[in-house]
């Protein structure tokens, strides 16, 4: 045999060995824990659906599914790690809009692309965000709200999880089109963001229905308005920004599950099917309508197809605001 037959058997050997051990592994998938990364902290939204489909998932796959909260940055620290990680489908990502699509617009750095660096296994939900205010703001209403802080101007202030993440736009919207001057406080993830505002420190915030039902219901905060086209039945009285006087005005939260690029097809149709399956139980899906979140599920290409929608919808407006920080 030649030199040039010997080096491309041998590559091509590699090359079958090495095919041949993908199969062998994605046959065999799961055989260990799966890890999520949710790039939030706990308590926020997109922990709560995270954690919501790690139990459900978990007696699905035949192994423990574990959710692993790494926060910061704008949600890209989780987001980063998860796309470095082994494609070896043990190591998955769990986030939303703010993650996916908005951090990367703003964080020149943020070293990952929402299609390039990842494989989507499903769209798992969707919820609305609700525009709440601590009970102590004198305001039953979103255009009492708006008269306040105009009355105001420059000292009321709203929070959200972070520079650029779906309440920050959403709230830089709602300024801008009530011209109402209301500050932007920054935090590191929905849990503390909500937390100032129950505690007083911060007026409103736009967050998702999934962490903010249990609070209003308890009366710590107080629903103004939803942010989805029609209302949502756990507020059948709280009416839509659409309602309030702000035509068009509507976004929804979504999350979805993905894998790092390069994760072996079998593996991620069957954490795909996996995923449908959970969705569709009577225990998941009253999880989520516990928190007014619906399940989507479907095949990994609907996920993109939201990632791309979400893409063109926001670039415009964080560029708008002028909104990249590095």
């Amino acid at each position: 045999m030649g030199r040039t037959a010997t080096v491309l058997f041998a590559l091509g050997f590699g090359l079958g060995i090495g095919i041949g051990a993908v199969c062998a592994h994605a046959d065999t998938y799961p055989n260990r824990p799966i890890k999520i990364i949710v790039p939030t902290p706990a308590g926020g939204p997109v922990d709560a659906v995270a954690r919501v489909l790690a139990h459900a998932l978990s007696p699905l796959v035949g192994q423990g599914v574990i959710v692993d909260n790494r926060a910061g940055a704008g949600n890209t620290i989780g987001s980063k790690e998860a796309a470095l990680a082994d494609p070896d489908g043990y190591t998955l990502l769990f986030s939303s809009s703010s993650g996916l699509v908005i951090a990367p617009m703003l964080h020149r750095q943020a070293g990952y692309d929402p299609i390039s660096s990842y494989e989507p296994i499903a769209l798992v939900a969707e919820s609305s965000n609700i525009l709440v205010v601590n009970p102590a703001v004198p305001a039953k209403s979103v255009q009492e709200l708006v008269a306040y802080a105009k009355a105001n101007r420059g000292k009321v202030n709203f929070s959200s999880g972070g520079v650029g993440v779906l309440p920050h736009l959403i709230g830089e919207m709602f300024k801008a089109r009530a011209g109402i001057d209301i500050v932007h406080v920054p935090y590191r993830g929905g849990g503390p963001s909500i937390a100032d505002v129950m505690g007083g420190q911060v007026e409103l915030t736009f967050e998702g229905t999934s962490v903010l039902l249990p609070l209003i219901q308890a009366g710590k905060l107080r629903a103004l308005a939803v942010t989805s086209a029609k209302r949502i039945p756990q507020l059948p009285d709280v009416p839509t920004m659409i309602e309030s006087g702000y035509p068009g005005f509507s976004s929804t939260s979504w999350t979805g599950l993905l894998a790092p690029s390069r994760t072996p097809p079998a593996i991620i149709a069957t954490l795909n099917t996996q995923v449908n399956a959970a969705l569709k139980s009577p225990e998941f899906t009253a999880a989520l309508a516990a928190i007014s979140t619906q399940p989507i599920g479907g095949p990994p290409q609907a996920l993109t197809d939201v990632i791309n929608a979400d893409v063109a919808k926001w670039a415009p407006i964080v560029k708008a605001l002028n909104l990249q920080t590095d």
